[in-house]
């Protein structure tokens, strides 16, 4: 064998292999994340003030205003009480059955008999008769059965990222938590109705409209719960068995 031919057979070894950390790095490949970042508050740029006046133009003074929530910027608290179960059950079953006898017929008293040319010797004592029986049998049964249960409670605070030409508040925030060798996150992103807001300054998750929460970690606890890349490109949509 020549040396030429060595490389040439362990690049012939080592390509499927790097065909499927390829494929098992696109399987695995992050899915962008939304920005959760705290939205700052408008900057208002104050006027010049005018003497002899009760109420100043670049002072902000609302008499009339609670603490709610309303501008760009400003915090809000979200009571989260997630809980969804859900089940569900299936069960299918066919059975059918079917049998057929034909009996031979009798024709001026006599049943007909024949031998078959090539399969049966013409001198040999098994004649043939027209009878026929038929039998056929067909059965299937199926189940299923799937169920799913989630709870989410706690506090997290978030702000105001934007005001909707309706009053609604769009609302985004995260909250990160450092817990020894891994760290946990909860991320909620939806639009709230100012009326929905307490005089705390809260509001209920159920309440949030196209609501997004998220509930994830990150470290090698988290790691730990994942499936590997090589077992996800086998369970992947383009592994064709």
């Amino acid at each position: 064998m020549t040396s030429s031919q060595n490389p040439r057979k362990r690049q012939l070894v080592l390509l499927p292999l790097l065909v499927l950390l390829v494929l098992g790095g696109c399987a695995t490949a992050p899915s962008p994340r939304d920005s959760y970042r705290p939205t700052p508050p408008q900057t208002y740029t104050s006027q010049e003030s005018t003497d002899g006046s009760i109420y100043q133009a670049s002072r902000d003074v609302r008499l009339f205003e609670d603490v709610k929530a309303r501008h760009v910027g400003d915090i809000i608290t979200v009571v989260l009480q997630e809980s969804t179960s859900a089940s569900k059950s299936a069960k299918a079953s066919t059975d059918k059955t079917q049998e057929t006898a034909i009996a031979s017929p009798t024709i001026l008293g006599a049943t007909p008999t024949f031998n078959v040319p090539g399969l049966i010797p013409l001198d040999s004592n098994r004649n043939n008769t027209l009878a026929a029986n038929l039998s056929s049998s067909n059965a299937f049964e199926g189940e299923g059965d799937a169920s799913q249960s989630n709870s989410l409670t706690g506090n997290i605070t978030v702000t105001i990222a934007n005001v909707l030409p309706n009053g609604n508040l769009v609302i985004r925030g995260e909250k990160w938590l450092t817990l020894n060798k891994g760290e946990e996150f909860i991320q909620i992103s939806g639009i709230v109705r100012p009326q929905d807001i307490s005089t705390q300054n809260t509001v209920q998750s159920t309440l949030i409209g196209d609501a997004r929460i998220t509930y994830s970690g990150k470290g090698f606890l988290a790691d730990s719960n994942e499936m590997g890349w090589l077992a996800k490109f086998f369970n992947s949509p383009i592994w064709p068995f």
